[in-house]
């Protein structure tokens, strides 16, 4: 099990300090969401990729606790890039994982705090603030605290493609390769959704979805998603059924059937 070099004490420290770190981008991320006349900027000059002050904000709180609490930890952020630590520990940050959907006023971004060591992510956390739930993966932890109080996250112990209800943000996934990769999945799935970002990894972890199929990934989208749903029992591999945590093409699964299903697909491509 990932996370076995850290000993108790400072589990339950990392465990606290990511929740300040949740609560201070809470507070950073609402007075901004569907208010009129909130400025996104593009980062990608060949398409959208947008960036608010919201963004930005959340990643300096958090950034800031950090400082304060675990200064020896290196940090990798979507907005504030990597910085060196010395423990051996990093936490991998995205302040708004779903800034699309922040700016078009849905309530399926998140907050992703992961903290990784040499082999991956060993806990994780992926907070939605508007809808006040929070879910949470590693040391031992599997849970969310929402509306409905704190429930245990356990994924669908078992599944069939055929009757699954499989996720993507995209409809055209990636590549041309890519897209058609996920169209065969899809072609065989009960049901296909789109558009929710973080919060399907989420679900996968609640046991309402079976399956998250994207490409393109960087470190800071999925390593709290993998943390989460590895607590709650299920699997998150590449597209060969690799580690998945420093991105790419990202397969997630409930359960070792409804993967190996459609990791054979995917595979060909």
């Amino acid at each position: 099990m990932r996370g076995l070099g850290v000993n108790v004490s400072e589990q339950q420290e990392i465990i606290r300090v990511a929740h300040a770190m949740a609560d201070a981008a809470r507070e950073a991320i609402l007075p901004l969401f569907r208010q009129p006349g909130l400025a996104a900027s593009n980062k990608d000059a060949q398409g959208f990729d947008p960036v608010t002050e919201a963004d930005r904000g959340a990643e300096r709180a958090m950034r800031a606790i950090l400082a304060a609490e675990r200064p020896q930890d290196a940090i990798l952020g979507e907005e504030y890039g990597a910085s060196d630590g010395r423990s051996g520990l990093t936490w991998v940050l995205d302040p708004i994982d779903g800034t699309r959907g922040f700016i078009s006023g849905t309530p399926t971004w998140g907050v992703l705090i992961a903290v990784a060591d040499a082999s991956g992510p060993v806990f994780g956390l992926v907070d939605q603030p508007f809808v006040k739930e929070r879910f949470v993966g590693g040391f031992g932890l599997a849970e969310v605290d929402g509306p409905q109080g704190v429930q245990p996250l356990a994924c669908r112990p078992e599944s069939r493609l055929q009757d699954a209800t499989l996720f993507t943000t995209f409809p055209e996934v990636g590549t041309p390769q890519e897209a058609a990769a996920f169209r065969e999945v899809a072609a065989r799935a009960r049901l296909t959704r789109y558009g929710m970002d973080c919060y399907a990894y989420a679900l996968v972890a609640a046991g309402q979805v079976d399956l998250v199929i994207e490409a393109g990934l960087n470190a800071y989208d999925i390593q709290a998603p993998i943390a989460v749903i590895a607590a709650a029992g299920g699997i998150v591999t590449d597209w060969q059924g690799g580690p998945a945590h420093q991105g790419g093409r990202v397969l997630a699964a409930a359960n070792a059937t409804v993967h190996a299903e459609t990791l054979a697909i995917l595979k060909r491509y």
